[in-house]
């Protein structure tokens, strides 16, 4: 899962990312109002957490750029300001959760699981597919009732996938899905490849089926059709 962290509190950004990347996220982060643009107009991302109050600009305007783009990113406002009016602007305008400074990174993790339930797999703590059923927050998945050991990167495919099951999903999607800013450095997509393979393999030796289709000259498709 991909996390966008605005926050112009070095301090903080820094507990926050490092915190979230011991938690297995792929987690990006900038200072600035303009590097924020920048970054939801080149990628995409699970969730988004946002300051309102930034050196040059606001996190509200960063909100709204999102929904005239119609984003489906999750939002989480954090802020210093315990303003009521700050936090129902803040939801009025697209945000789908806020917390108040200071907060314990637990909770923010909690929020975050919560808000990716929520707009990816309709809130189930349990995400089903044909004979593929995993328990996310515990990071356990099984095929036909097996336990499957995954590696990092392989689970964190199969659930981009599953949330777009039946889309045909481009190598560059999911690598930079996968990898984020790292995968500029990548001289080729063969590392996909491998995953795939590897995880395709894992799933079909718990007598899953082969789900993962893939489309000549467009990307993947994981899909229970035969088509």
């Amino acid at each position: 899962m991909k996390i966008l962290l605005i926050e112009d509190e070095k301090e903080l950004s820094r507990s926050i990312t490092e915190y979230l990347q011991k938690e297995n996220y792929i987690c990006e982060s900038v200072l600035t109002f303009n590097d924020a643009m920048e970054k939801i107009n080149l990628y995409l991302y699970d969730c988004i957490i946002v300051d309102i109050n930034l050196p040059d600009g606001s996190g509200l305007d960063v909100i709204r750029s999102l929904k005239e783009m119609k984003s489906e990113s999750g939002i989480i406002i954090i802020s210093a300001k315990i303003s009521l009016d700050d936090k129902v602007t803040g939801l009025g305008i697209g945000a789908d959760d806020y917390l108040t400074k200071p907060f314990h990174l637990p909770e923010l993790n909690a929020r975050i699981k919560s808000i990716i339930r929520r707009r990816s797999f309709g809130g189930v703590n349990e995400i089903a597919f044909q004979d593929i059923c995993i328990a996310p927050d515990q990071k356990e998945v099984t095929v036909n009732g097996q336990p499957l050991v995954l590696t990092r990167k392989e689970y964190d495919l199969l659930i981009f996938f599953i949330s777009n099951k039946d889309r045909v999903l481009t190598k560059e999607s999911i690598a930079e899905h996968l990898w984020g800013d790292e995968m500029d450095m990548a001289d080729s997509f063969d590392f996909i490849y491998t995953h795939i393979k590897n995880l395709r393999k894992k799933i079909m030796e718990k007598g899953g089926a082969d789900y993962i289709r893939t489309i000549y000259g467009m990307g993947y498709k994981f899909t229970a059709s035969a088509v």
